[in-house]
């Protein structure tokens, strides 16, 4: 891309134009990670079998996940404020699967969606990272 581009751009899933000279982002960390504590991340392709809301949070949102091993993975994220459960469902998503099973509202959670989290014009936005559906469950992200 050319540096004199405009900094807008339309998105396909909704009609809007943004003007990214008006988002904010968190700045970058100071503290370095190394390599080996980086690669124990394991970081998947997951597809959302099932999305609802779960009773008597007012953020949290539970996924049921194509993991590609087979058995249902389930996640909880609070992001209920940003997507509605039935627009996800049929979304090949990005998750962190080796995170210690933790316990939110009596379920248990298998993981963490990754998203991405900014400011524009005062207000929060965030959008999970989606990838082409014609990624398999379980193909590992490197």
């Amino acid at each position: 891309m050319s540096d004199d581009r405009e900094d807008t751009i339309a998105t396909e899933s909704r009609n809007e134009t943004i003007d990214f000279s008006r988002v904010k982002i968190e700045p970058l960390f100071e503290e370095q990670v190394d390599f080996d504590t980086f690669s124990k991340s394991d970081f998947r392709a997951v597809k959302v079998k099932a999305c609802e809301a779960v009773k008597k949070s007012k953020k949290l949102l539970q996924f049921t996940l194509d993991d590609g091993t087979g058995t249902d993975r389930t996640i909880l994220s609070g992001i209920h404020a940003f997507y509605e459960p039935e627009e996800l469902v049929g979304k090949t998503l990005i998750a962190i699967t080796n995170l210690p099973p933790r316990a939110m509202m009596g379920i248990e959670s298998c993981g963490m969606l990754l998203s991405a989290i900014h400011e524009e014009e005062g207000e929060e936005k965030l959008h999970l990272l989606m990838v082409d559906n014609h990624i398999p469950a379980g193909a590992k992200l490197y």
